[in-house]
């Protein structure tokens, strides 16, 4: 997640979209002021920018870091709420912390991808650790298959951004959002943090069943919407 006050743009960063290689790529726009939220330290290496700066924060609004954490030493997690800002944070609570103004007037974008295909993009990375794999049928019964990331870019029902682009054409979206933004110096996107695939001919309709087909489109109705993706 980035907010630049230098070029007057919020980057809303979601799962399993390249967001880290957006970040890569926009870190070098920004000025000492904005804000550059970390990533996983493996791939901070190939930010092309500043390194992370200005996240934390003291809001009235931001959750309070757990006593025993404190008492026990333990550190604060880049993706936690309680830092302040974190990468993957949904626009309401941007909105809280930079205030009307700024949410107001600032030119505010993020992206998104075939839901069909992320989902089997993020069943591969959140299963790569495992020395035994399970099915892609038996991963999509677990809670943490769900994809929030249309939660992060709408609000109350409606966009919430200016811009949605699609992980498809990244480099392009990404270059006509920041030209909406005011920025004239086109950037390219690199290839970072990206996910092994052991069977990477195998397209990703193949992972599925017709139930699971259904069940990704009912999960997923708003991005599917407003992209108008399908199977």
């Amino acid at each position: 997640m980035i907010v630049s006050h230098a070029h007057r743009f919020i980057f809303i960063k979601t799962k399993k979209t390249a967001g880290t290689a957006v970040e890569a790529a926009i870190s070098q726009l920004c000025g000492p002021d904005d804000i550059i939220t970390p990533y996983r330290a493996a791939s901070e290496k190939d930010r092309q920018g500043r390194p992370p700066q200005n996240y934390r924060i003291e809001h009235p609004l931001k959750p309070q870091r757990p006593l025993w954490r404190k008492l026990l030493g333990r550190p604060e997690r880049y993706w936690h709420p309680t830092i302040g800002y974190y990468e993957h944070m949904p626009a309401w609570r941007i909105r809280n912390y930079v205030g009307e103004d700024v949410w107001n007037s600032y030119f505010k974008f993020s992206f998104d991808r075939n839901p069909w295909d992320r989902q089997v993009s993020w069943y591969l990375y959140k299963t790569k650790s495992k020395k035994t794999r399970p099915s892609f049928e038996r991963y999509m019964q677990k809670p943490t298959a769900y994809v929030d990331n249309h939660e992060l870019y709408m609000q109350d029902g409606g966009l919430a951004v200016d811009f949605l682009g699609r992980y498809e054409t990244l480099e392009e979206d990404l270059n006509a959002a920041l030209a909406q933004a005011g920025v004239k110096t086109p950037v390219s996107v690199p290839k970072v943090n990206v996910t092994p695939k052991k069977d990477a001919a195998r397209g990703y309709r193949s992972y599925y069943t017709p139930e699971l087909r259904d069940q990704v489109a009912r999960w997923y109705q708003p991005e599917i919407a407003l992209l108008g993706y399908d199977f």
